[in-house]
């Protein structure tokens, strides 16, 4: 609880005190007003302090055209005359009161009375910290207190996830991941997930975990990408506390925690942020600029400085409050682009006639400025899927300023390659190499997302080719091509074990079929990838620079093979991947390679992983016999559909 100093008071009309100015100060109004105010959530919103020595909660609320703001709940039987927030003096329109005898786990909404045809709205705190669990909608004061026990997570994390770090990411949606089959089926808590959940990404070698929206949503079914709730966890799992206590395991854990968020749109539930105080405060007024035909929703109005600042701020809590160590910004592309899933007519031009949203990049790059000033070390990742340039370049040289963006470009490619039957892909090798003709223009992170294998895509096992051996083969050398090119990498949960249904939000993942062979191989064979992503310098180091990466050989289309060195610093750090996409056998097949000896490291098709087993030697010797370009050569076999890596001897 914070003691508040001192301010002056006077009776609301039923003589409940109220603040006539609070913490809420002149320098937070003009910040707030230019847009530029990082840290909103301290000072707006309910927050629980002690004043002239009582103890009771601080409420304000941005409301600009409204007429009345109450604070209603249990505590005066949701009739709010006796407790009216008074307007401030300054023009910011923001609504102000407090409330003694309250505390944290107080249920409130704020009763506003608009301008705007006198309208009545009940609605719920955009600042609150917490929410009721859904189906009901009021906010709910809390109290963040949370005793840190993450500090040498948090100071050396800059090393952990750099860019020369070996950033694997396992994507979950909490509410699905793993039920609880004897108690009603429900999700886990964010305490039982702080157990198992850790254990689980632990074990796979994962270095990260990110989350799909835990932000409050008022529907299940939008997996979180609907929220009200933008400065608090869902109540689904349990308390914000919990939710801190799930992060700091993850931190104690070696794991890092990255956030999906959502600044592109929201629901027009009546309880959230929609015609806030009559008008519309957080969207545009106009449908061309403010409705979004795909998902229904409203999008933000990027032009308003106090939207503006409402967002970064709610950025900025996630990285101060809850130690989140860097968000994934949903739906990029949607805000980029003003005629995004429109039709000629149904969108305004920019003031130059353009399609681009001058307004959305502006806070794009604002954002990224104000994360990585005040939390150096973490990462901001964009979902960005169009050629857009500079995404993840800095500012000051005129990029968005990102530290990473998603590599939509390779997951179409690599996906639409190896859904084809092997007989077919001596046509389509292109499209497995294209990728890296533009790898090295943002810092990619390559990811076989939930938007992969849902709405009728079906699960990633179930689109390779073949019989049940050559489908997990497929699987297998997916995997591996995607752990051994350049970029960070991401896997949705689920797919690290070859589920064979299409995910469903309302249902468990399938842990039974990790019984079966062929799926503990496909978890077997990516805990090693992970170890050995981490193990090598080689696949990570030089992760978004040209210079870790050079083929071999692409051009043997006859038999889909191909050839490619990964390089770190030093070249006794020099790996040689070479991938067979075809069921056949090669045997005495030569590759050029750099002058050495060399050691087999990984063999998708080995018998732990449910391969063939077909036996390679564990050494191979160097011939001074220059090919491929290279100094050298060596002769090997080439397992079915496989992928084999090797280090030097």
């Amino acid at each position: 609880m914070t003691k508040a100093a001192a301010p002056k008071r006077k009776k609301a009309e039923s003589g409940t005190q109220v603040l006539a100015h609070s913490l809420f100060g002149e320098l937070d109004v003009h910040l707030f007003r230019e847009g530029n105010h990082h840290f909103l959530h301290r000072v707006l919103g309910s927050h629980c302090i002690e004043l002239d020595g009582v103890a009771g909660v601080q409420f304000a609320v941005w409301a600009p055209n409204a007429e009345r703001v109450e604070v209603i709940g249990d505590f005066n039987a949701w009739q709010g005359s006796a407790h009216a927030l008074l307007p401030r003096w300054d023009g910011s329109g923001v609504w102000e009161g407090f409330v003694p005898k309250l505390s944290s786990g107080t249920v409130y909404k704020y009763r506003i009375l608009s301008r705007e045809a006198g309208q009545v709205l009940e609605k719920g705190d955009p600042f609150a910290f917490a929410w009721e669990h859904p189906p009901r909608t009021a906010s709910v004061v809390w109290d963040l207190k949370h005793a840190w026990g993450d500090g040498e997570w948090m100071e050396n994390r800059a090393k952990r996830q750099g860019l020369d770090s070996a950033i694997s990411v396992y994507e979950v949606h909490a509410e699905s991941w793993k039920r609880q089959v004897g108690d009603g089926f429900r999700p886990l808590t964010y305490a039982e997930m702080a157990v198992e959940l850790v254990a689980y990404v632990k074990e796979m070698g994962f270095s990260h975990v990110e989350f799909m929206p835990l932000m409050e949503y008022p529907f299940g079914g939008s997996w979180g990408y609907q929220g009200v709730g933008y400065f608090a966890p869902t109540s689904r799992f349990g308390t914000p506390q919990d939710f801190m206590a799930l992060v700091e395991a993850f931190h104690a854990a070696g794991i890092g925690v990255f956030l999906d968020w959502v600044p592109s749109h929201f629901p027009g539930d009546l309880h959230g942020l929609y015609r806030y105080d009559g008008t519309a405060l957080f969207e545009h007024e106009d449908p061309r600029k403010g409705f979004h035909p795909d998902w229904k929703s409203y999008i933000f109005n990027y032009g308003r400085n106090e939207v503006r600042s409402f967002l970064i701020s709610s950025a900025m809590f996630w990285l101060e409050q809850y130690h989140a160590d860097g968000i994934r910004v949903d739906a990029v592309a949607s805000m980029l682009y003003l005629d995004y899933s429109r039709k000629a007519g149904e969108w305004v031009p920019n003031q130059h006639g353009g399609r681009e949203n001058l307004e959305a990049i502006a806070f794009l790059r604002s954002l990224n400025e104000a994360a990585y000033l005040h939390f150096p070390g973490i990462q901001m990742i964009a979902e960005e899927s169009t050629s857009w340039p500079l995404v993840s370049r800095p500012t000051f040289l005129g990029g968005l300023g990102f530290g990473m963006k998603w590599m939509m470009g390779w997951m179409n490619d690599t996906l639409e390659y190896f859904k084809k039957d092997p007989i077919y892909r001596q046509h389509h090798q292109n499209e497995l190499t294209f990728s890296i003709n533009y790898a090295f223009t943002e810092n990619f992170m390559l990811p076989l997302s939930h938007d992969e294998v849902v709405h009728g895509k079906g699960a990633l096992i179930a689109r390779m080719p073949g019989d049940e051996w050559q489908r997990f083969a497929n699987l297998r050398l997916l995997y591996g091509l995607q752990w051994t090119h350049p970029g960070a990498k991401l896997l949705f949960m689920g797919c690290e074990f070859g589920q064979t249904r299409e995910w469903d939000n309302d249902d468990s993942l399938h842990w039974d079929l990790l019984q079966f062979a062929p799926h503990k191989g496909v978890s077997n064979w990516v805990k090693a990838l992970n170890a050995t992503y981490k193990a090598q310098p080689a696949l990570h180091e030089l992760n978004f620079q040209a210079e870790g990466f050079q083929f071999i050989d692409h051009s043997d289309h006859a038999k889909s093979v191909l050839a490619f060195l990964r390089k770190g610093h030093h070249p006794q750090d020099d790996l040689i991947i070479i991938a067979n996409m075809t069921p056949r056998i090669h045997e005495g097949y030569r590759f050029g390679a750099p002058a050495g000896d060399w050691k087999l490291v990984l063999n998708s098709d080995a018998s732990e992983y449910h391969g063939s087993g077909y036996e390679l030697p564990t050494h191979v010797a160097g011939q001074p016999i220059p090919w491929h370009g290279q100094a050298a050569s060596i002769v090997i076999n080439l397992p079915p559909l496989s992928l084999t890596l090797y280090c030097r001897a």
